[in-house]
């Protein structure tokens, strides 16, 4: 129940006033702002700040007493400051105190009370700490109930914090007060410039930020342990983790990256750290995988805590991530978007200057080839499906800012950059990016603004390359068309085709052209030449006279975004000469040109298994292997889906993957990387009765393969594995590792142990926790979810699928859009036939109505479903 003062009650009246103005009406109590309503408001709202003083004890809620200070324009009509699910105590506008016009939403500033020129609010209250990952979220740690809060604002979740006009476009400064336990660390966007003693408690007073949009504000408080740099550059570098998994971290990694990062990014983009420190700080149960918040990001625990030496592809997953939000520092905190149609702009900057950095300030100098393996092919993969959508789209509300957040938003946006800044020139694009911050320096910018930038730095007009490839969707295919004569090329030309059927739009970008004959012991590189093509045709006269090649590729070094398909001659090459290709990057590109064919029924998936038993085993690059696995699990997962057809055959191609990553798991010892790397898939391959029992010795100490320990994390992915497929006395073995392991994630990997055995009264009753207000914590419903169906288990999936058909709109209605974005791709119900094909499209014509993103992802799991269908027919054996 809300509470108020005796002075607030007995000025009740004031706060009487009509509320049919034109905002209040237009918001009609509506949970999200809509882009026409935030840009009213920031027409109206200037010169803000925020004067915040918070009291935290570790309970379950928080309070908050602050001061909101702005310019007005005008006073025609009432004004709204949002502000989420509140116990308010007390307002007052302008030193009138007055009842609270609030809806659980935003409060509704009378205008009488407000003034042309400078005005003043003050509100207090209380409100429960969030569990969900947004606003000031609580966690209690189960291995020594230690209480940590962290903040999580965007896209709009400041409002569960505090009072704020919660849009990227109106920037503020933030003065902080916090009261909070003395043994806790206190986090935010400045360096506290005092900690005063206050009996068990401590106030911690940090000074005025700079102006910052409120999504880019932090506030992170708790017992965390702390580890301190002041050496390695001219800033300050401090990291933070839970005291019970401070011994995961490894800070040296950490500051190294982050130091190298400093010193590229201020070289590059010419314009110095805009903040006064740099701190990182680990939380548990975060949405995502980091979040730039302006000098305090937060990283995801999950993601970048092991329990084991760091491989070097965990190395670089860390140094790219901390190289990701770093660049969000000076693109996005610096100068932030106007709207949230930018976000993929921002999100795009930084995946592709991200990986810049890494490539060119760490030792991962291979970087761009793991972005070609996994960024790179996720984005080919979403705008190839009937769901693609361009990279600047509207944003009509805040609910929907997140609608379009995907691998096209941070891959494709970063493949595009990436072959603009090849078309323009690396130095020219450098420029136009340094001007670009140096004009809209703590101010918003648009789409416009920075493409602005670019053009003048080049002289020319980027406006048809904008609109060819920012406002329409699709990934386009380049072929070589090529004819030979006495030996010498005769004519050679690109084709370039749209990206589906109806479409027209045909790009200009610059590719590299290469030729490669057979050698004795390896495809020799025999030219490469850059091409500019536009067009459906695209004529080469410098090739004309070569020798003729055994293949061509027409995106040599990945300059372009563009799909290739290989000419008839180039395919047979490339399937039988893969292990003669010496240039890691090509070889990569061949083996997706492969798993692309397979993916459009062009090549049977037992043909590219067998390409694979043969090749693979040779190959020693990490990257490369890691790419070839995430083909082959996608192939076990459609071989298990696809019962009972092919049976016989799905158990004897999946026993041969477990048996040849055993193989080499025993080869690759003392490499420790590569090792690690085979041992996981012999693992995740394990389904047959041999290896099962294998895994169980292993677990058990029985039986040890040289080279391989069992650190805590691979001892839960046995775990899990055995409990997948029921071996004997699995259910024992999960509940003996529970008792062994208490920590956040033993106990979600017990989650997802249990969840994922092959038992009816296990499904259901997850399934009611999931569906229903069971009051499980969402980070471990989400793990439920990740876990409840795997592909063999077709008939478990069954017995439920019509029920969760059924409630997917009531779900979809009530559950919200994070839930959702998970609860949809694992729970509407697969089973790679023509029956499932024809369920999912009449749900699609059934449930209009649904959101964006969970049609989005129905339209997509049915797409993938006669994916399925193609490739279960194409199969010879």
């Amino acid at each position: 129940m809300k509470q108020f003062g005796l002075i607030a009650l007995a000025t009740a009246a004031l706060g009487a006033c009509s509320t049919s103005n034109t905002e209040v009406t237009s918001r009609d109590n509506a949970p999200y702002l809509t882009q026409a309503q935030a840009m009213a408001r920031s027409a109206r709202v200037s010169n803000v700040s925020y004067d915040l003083n918070f009291q935290l004890d570790g309970s379950d809620s928080f309070a908050n007493q602050e001061t909101v200070y702005f310019t007005l324009r005008d006073t025609n009509s009432p004004l709204t400051i949002d502000l989420n699910r509140a116990n308010i105590q007390r307002l007052e506008i302008n030193g009138h105190v007055l009842y609270p016009n609030y809806n659980g939403i935003y409060l509704s500033l009378n205008p009488k009370l407000l003034q042309t020129g400078d005005n003043q609010i003050k509100v207090s209250f209380t409100r429960k700490h969030s569990t969900n990952g947004e606003g000031l979220h609580r966690f209690v740690d189960p291995v020594d109930g230690r209480v940590y809060l962290y903040s999580h604002f965007e896209p709009a979740a400041a409002q569960q914090m505090f009072a704020v006009f919660d849009q990227p476009d109106i920037k503020a400064t933030y003065k902080l007060t916090v009261r909070a336990p003395a043994d806790w660390q206190v986090i935010s966007a400045t360096r506290e410039d005092s900690i005063n003693n206050d009996g068990d408690f401590r106030v911690w007073h940090f000074p005025v930020s700079p102006k910052l949009s409120a999504y880019n504000f932090s506030l992170h408080a708790g017992p965390y342990h702390m580890w301190q740099d002041d050496k390695s550059g001219p800033y300050p570098m401090r990291l933070f983790a839970r005291q019970s998994v401070a011994a995961q971290v490894a800070p040296e990694e950490w500051f190294r990256y982050t130091a190298a990062g400093l010193k590229f990014f201020e070289n590059y983009f010419g314009v110095p750290y805009p903040f006064k420190k740099y701190d990182q700080v680990l939380v548990p149960d975060f949405l995502y995988g980091a979040m730039e918040n302006a000098g305090a990001i937060t990283f995801a625990e999950g993601h970048f805590l092991h329990k084991a030496k760091m491989t070097a592809e965990q190395k670089q997953s860390l140094a790219g991530v901390i190289l990701h939000e770093m660049a969000h520092q000076w693109f996005g905190d610096l100068v932030t978007m106007k709207w949230w149609n930018g976000l993929w702009l921002n999100e795009s900057f930084a995946s592709f200057m991200g990986t810049l950095a890494t490539a060119n300030a760490t030792e991962f100098d291979y970087a761009w080839r793991s972005f070609y393996a996994k960024g790179k092919q996720s984005a080919y993969e979403k705008d190839s499906r009937v769901t693609t959508h361009p990279i600047e789209v509207p944003v009509p509300t805040t609910g929907n800012a997140f609608d379009n957040i995907d691998a096209i938003t941070y891959s494709k946006g970063a493949s595009v950059l990436k072959q603009l800044r090849q078309l323009l020139g690396e130095e020219v694009f450098r420029k136009g990016v340094s001007d670009y911050l140096k004009t809209y320096a703590w101010h918003n910018a648009t789409l416009d603004d920075f493409i602005g930038s670019l053009a003048k730095a080049a002289h020319r007009d980027l406006h048809q390359w904008t609109q060819d490839w920012l406002y329409t969707a699709g990934v386009n295919t380049l072929e070589a068309s090529y004819q030979c004569s006495n030996g010498t090329i005769s004519s050679f030309s690109l084709v370039q085709t749209p990206a589906a059927t109806g479409q027209t739009v045909l790009r200009e970008q610059k590719v590299q052209v290469a030729l490669l004959r057979k050698g004795h012991h390896e495809l020799e590189l025999m030219k490469t030449v850059p091409v500019i093509y536009q067009g459906a045709n695209t004529q080469i006269p410098a090739l004309i006279g070569e020798r003729c090649p055994d293949l061509v590729y027409p995106n040599y070094d990945d300059w372009g975004f563009v799909k290739v398909k290989l000419d008839e001659r180039s395919f047979a090459t490339a399937q039988s000469q893969l292990a003669n290709v010496s240039d890691p990057l090509l070889r990569s590109m061949l083996w997706q040109s492969l798993w692309d064919s397979v993916k459009s029924g062009a090549l049977p998936l037992n043909d590219y298994l067998d390409t694979v038993f043969v090749n693979l085993p040779k190959e020693k690059d990490y990257t490369l292997i890691g790419q070839i696995l995430s083909t082959l699990y996608s192939s076990k997962n459609w071989l298990e889906q696809m019962a009972p057809l092919h049976v016989d055959y799905r158990d004897k191609a999946i026993r041969a993957l477990a048996q040849m990553s055993l193989r080499l798991t025993m080869e690759t010892e003392g490499n420790n990387d590569l090792q690690r790397r085979w041992f996981n898939a012999y693992i995740d391959f394990a389904r047959d009765s041999e290896s099962l029992a294998h895994l169980q010795e292993l677990l058990q100490g029985t039986s040890k393969l040289e080279g391989v320990t069992l650190d805590q994390d691979t001892r839960w992915r046995i775990v899990r594995q055995l409990n997948r497929y029921d071996y004997p006395g699995s259910k024992m073995l999960l509940q003996q590792e529970a008792q062994r392991d208490h920590s956040d994630t033993g106990i979600k990997a017990a989650i997802a142990a249990t969840v994922i055995r092959p038992e009816a009264d296990i499904k259901r009753e997850w399934l009611a926790r999931i569906q229903n207000e069971s009051g499980e914590a969402y980070p471990k419903l989400r793990i439920a979810m990740a876990n409840m169906y795997p592909a063999e288990q077709q008939l478990l999936n069954a017995a439920t699928a019509e029920e969760r058909l059924q409630t997917l709109s009531q779900m979809d209605k009530t559950k919200g859009p994070v839930f959702m974005r998970t609860y949809a791709p694992t729970m509407i119900p697969m089973a790679c036939n023509n029956g499932s094909v024809d369920r999912l499209q009449q749900v699609v014509s059934d449930n209009p109505q649904l959101s964006v993103i969970t049609m989005r992802t129905l339209m997509e799991l049915l797409q993938e479903e006669q994916r399925c269908v193609v490739i279960s027919e194409k199969i010879t054996r």
